[in-house]
């Protein structure tokens, strides 16, 4: 899925895992919390990468009003997304409170990099929030209410 999803939030995700993967590698509670963190995060990115973060390459060609009828496989996507919005957030709250569990056992570790990551963690799913998750939402509703027009919105 990782070529139909944006190359910056891709590679994002890709360093976000490299990272926990090395931490769920570690001894004692460090590489507990890791693997906790883990048995989490990696169905949200499954569901991310599904249909949340599709509607999200299209977003450079819609900007400078580019349009194709292939786009609008995009549509039932950021329903799909608008639906979900709701448990997406609520997993984000689960994630965080076992990413501060990993903060605090890579604080006792003495780990600087883990503590890093997880504030990193934690900035990115504030990012998807207010930036990323609305933004697939209206690429949704721009492209349905293109097709519903069958004309472009002016924007600007």
């Amino acid at each position: 899925m990782n070529d139909r999803i944006p190359a910056s939030i891709a590679a994002e995700h890709k360093q976000l895992r490299l990272t926990l993967e090395r931490a769920k590698r570690e001894s004692g509670l460090l590489g507990l919390r890791a693997r906790e963190l883990a048995e989490l995060i990696e169905p949200h990115f499954a569901k991310e990468e599904a249909f949340a973060l599709p509607p999200l390459a299209l977003l450079p060609k819609l900007a400078w009003g580019g349009t194709d009828a292939a786009m609008t496989d995009v549509i039932p996507i950021a329903r799909r997304l608008a639906a979900e919005l709701p448990l997406m957030v609520m997993e984000h709250r689960q994630i965080a409170k076992v990413v501060d569990a990993f903060q605090s056992a890579a604080e006792e570790a003495h780990r600087a990099e883990y503590e890093q990551f997880a504030e990193s963690l934690i900035a990115h799913t504030v990012h998807e929030e207010e930036i990323l998750y609305p933004a697939a939402v209206l690429v949704g509703a721009y492209l349905e209410l293109r097709i519903t027009t069958e004309r472009p919105i002016e924007l600007g």
